[in-house]
């Protein structure tokens, strides 16, 4: 069995709001773990994610950090101008950028950082990877939402376009930051049919394009569900295959 802790601060970047934070393992690379749409820090301990990777937990080799979601208040408040919840996305950016990830260095001074997520978690993996490709080496997509247009009905703005990988990975002109992303080992794994598949392959294949490398993994069937996701992590969390 592995080590499981939980960890409650009150969030500067987020106004003082409390963020729960439920770590897996003791040692190895630092994976921060996002949930599914609207999800919780607990889902991939309730949904059998840890367990499929339960051996690697307890052995040292990863160690999740899971991290509660604001997407009811950001990308699916609809109730709400596209622009603000972009705003809220940028506060979310930043907890996870100059909160956790220090948080983690503390706590396991590994130097290899992931970031994972299955279909909005694989949004969430994406974007924040690709937009601090200097701290993180590897992101793990599975089924991921590329494109966050689509929850905007294709509305956008610079900040909008900030945050939306589909958008900012195709316009990146900074050298230093290119050098940086074809550093970052990105996966991106999605069933062949999947909806979701046309926007993986399209960046895919603009990020090669870009001289910015990608490993795209294309599984038989819809393989958008838990079941799947939890076969990807035992395949790609430690590299392509």
């Amino acid at each position: 069995m592995w080590q499981r802790s939980t960890h409650t601060w009150n969030s500067p970047a987020l106004d003082g709001r409390a963020m729960e934070l439920r770590v897996h393992g003791h040692a190895g690379a630092r994976v921060i773990v996002f949930p599914t749409s609207m999800g919780w820090n607990k889902e991939w301990e309730d949904r059998g994610m840890c367990d499929a990777i339960g051996d690697w937990l307890a052995a040292g080799h990863f160690q999740l950090v899971c991290v509660p979601s604001l997407d009811a208040e950001s990308w699916y408040d609809e109730s709400v101008h596209p622009r603000h919840r972009a705003a809220v996305h940028a506060g979310y950016d930043a907890y996870l950028r100059d909160e956790v990830l220090p948080f983690t260095e503390a706590a396991n001074p590994h130097p290899f950082v992931i970031t994972a997520g299955a279909s909005f978690g694989g949004y969430h993996a994406l974007a924040f990877a690709a937009r601090h490709p200097h701290a993180v080496h590897r992101a793990l997509v599975m089924s991921g939402l590329v494109d966050i247009t689509r929850l905007t009905h294709g509305y956008t703005d610079d900040l909008i376009h900030a945050y939306n990988p589909a958008a900012f990975l195709r316009h990146e002109h900074d050298p230093a930051r290119i050098a940086a992303l074809q550093r970052l080992d990105m996966i991106f794994a999605v069933g062949r049919d999947d909806t979701l598949r046309a926007q993986n392959e399209a960046l895919s294949a603009d990020l090669w394009q870009r001289g910015i490398g990608s490993a795209l993994r294309l599984w038989d069937g819809w393989s958008h569900d838990w079941p799947w996701w939890r076969q990807m992590i035992r395949l790609y969390l430690g590299g392509h295959d």
